[in-house]
């Protein structure tokens, strides 16, 4: 490993260090749990700066952040202006290769949007500087998380993962990079390159001069092969390490972010369910696990929805339908059992109003939403749904009055839930022939977004219905 500057970011640690750190990452793990989030992100830093390398920390310190912002993929609001300074700051770092002060610089960065993918694939590249090990995945990975598609951050993580011979994941990322620029050379070089280098890497021929040495040493070199390969499985070697120590959580967490990455979420929900029942139920872990398994039914919903428009077959639809009852079900069971353990965050009680309004429950939603309005951070939006609610039992008139107190929380901003406020109260008042409030709802809309769902087409029966007054 390269020796790290007096920063102390690569430093040896001594056990009380290290003892402190676990202590710190066990505190910010229920504080994270609490939906404390900033004293979480407070303590998970000094995890993620004292122990640069270590990935468990790394892992729950982006967990914690997409929690915080509801994995909006944007981060705070006004993030870019906020943490501009440090933004500057990760460019001179970059300029005098100081590894270690763009990481530290960078995490200012990611903490008010863990997205910024042109911050993100900074902070890899210094990583792999100081040579660390799968930290710097880390990194590319939350950068694909807001844009899967970006060709540039596929094209670092590709090279990142060839580095790790791990080259399915590599050639899924230089796959990606050709969907975007179907003409870029350097892309189709590395996929060639892959696949020798996958070929050499099962077949172990690359010591071999002519065909003739591969046919002699094949025996030999396959056996030494399966040996490096069985000693470099990421797999393979957390489930050793869970083996040699079922208490400790770490393989457990990065066994699971493994399979996150390869959309494996039923054996990411396996290996951490051992961990929940392993870690005598801890309550971190129990929502961990709930995470993976929305994440398998989530993606068992998109493959059924995607079945079902591709064949429109009634086999189709009925697994689709299946597929839908079944998560919108775990959805509310996992909000029920939030909201009993933490009874007085308020946050918890939204999501849960959530659940029942998806679930057609709309008084129960109600009862929710009505305790979740005083909390600052949703108040806007749960206004909005509380509407939406009572519009649904043929409340209208507390219908228009929750759209209005929510248009008024909201202000001017121009944010999508604004919208769905205008849209609603526009369709409402049009709805209950208010031709006025309607139009003003619905032209305010139609500033921010002429394209948004059906504006047009109601502004245009607006006017219809006041010509034929």
């Amino acid at each position: 490993m390269a020796d790290e500057s007096s920063d102390g970011g690569r430093k040896p640690l001594t056990p009380a260090q290290r003892k402190r750190l676990q202590q710190c990452f066990v505190h910010a793990g229920k504080q994270a749990a609490q939906d404390n989030f900033d004293y979480a992100t407070e303590l998970f830093t000094q995890c993620v700066l004292g122990d640069v390398n270590n990935s468990v920390y790394w892992q729950s310190f982006f967990g914690n952040l997409r929690k915080k912002y509801a994995d909006n993929k944007k981060g705070a609001k006004l993030a870019s202006i906020w943490s501009g300074k440090h933004r500057a700051t990760v460019k001179k770092c970059q300029m005098q290769k100081d590894h270690f002060g763009v990481i530290r610089n960078g995490v200012e960065v990611v903490k008010l949007n863990p997205w910024d993918a042109h911050t993100l694939m900074a902070m890899a590249a210094a990583g792999e500087a100081l040579e660390l090990d799968e930290v710097p995945l880390i990194f590319l990975r939350s950068a694909l998380d807001a844009g899967r598609k970006d060709p540039e951050v596929n094209r670092q993580a590709g090279h990142a993962l060839r580095r790790r011979r791990q080259f399915m994941q590599a050639k899924a990322c230089w796959i990606r990079v050709l969907e975007a620029k179907p003409d870029d050379d350097e892309a189709k070089h590395e996929m060639s390159e892959l696949t020798v280098e996958e070929m050499m890497d099962r077949g172990g021929y690359d010591a071999a001069a002519t065909s003739r040495d591969v046919a002699v040493d094949k025996d030999a070199a396959q056996a030494k092969t399966a040996a490096r390969e069985e000693e470099i499985s990421p797999e393979r070697k957390l489930e050793r390490a869970i083996q040699k120590d079922p208490s400790d959580m770490g393989p457990y967490l990065e066994l699971a972010e493994v399979y996150f990455h390869q959309e494996d979420y039923g054996k990411a929900e396996k290996v951490l369910t051992r961990g929940y029942e392993a870690s005598g139920k801890d309550t971190g872990m129990l929502e961990r696990v709930e995470d993976a398994r929305f994440r398998r039914l989530r993606k068992r919903l998109h493959d059924t929805r995607a079945e079902m428009d591709k064949t429109g077959s009634e086999e189709a639809k009925k697994q689709w339908r299946e597929a839908k009852q079944e998560y919108e079900a775990s959805e509310l069971d996992a909000a029920k059992n939030r909201c009993q353990r933490y009874p007085n965050n308020l946050y918890f009680k939204f999501q849960l109003g959530l659940s029942y309004q998806r679930a057609g429950q709309f008084k129960e939603a109600i009862q929710q939403y009505q305790q979740a309005r005083t909390d600052p951070r949703s108040k806007g939006e749960c206004l909005l749904r509380l509407g939406q609610c009572f519009q649904q039992i043929k409340q209208f008139g507390l219908a228009t009055k929750h759209y209005d107190d929510s248009l008024e929380e909201l202000g001017e901003q121009t944010s999508d839930i604004r919208k769905e406020a205008l849209h609603c109260a526009g369709k409402l008042a049009l709805g209950l022939n208010d031709l006025d409030m309607a139009e003003r709802h619905l032209t305010a809309l139609a500033g921010l977004d002429f394209g948004y769902k059906d504006v047009s087409a109601l502004l245009d029966k607006i006017a219809e219905l006041r010509d034929t007054k």
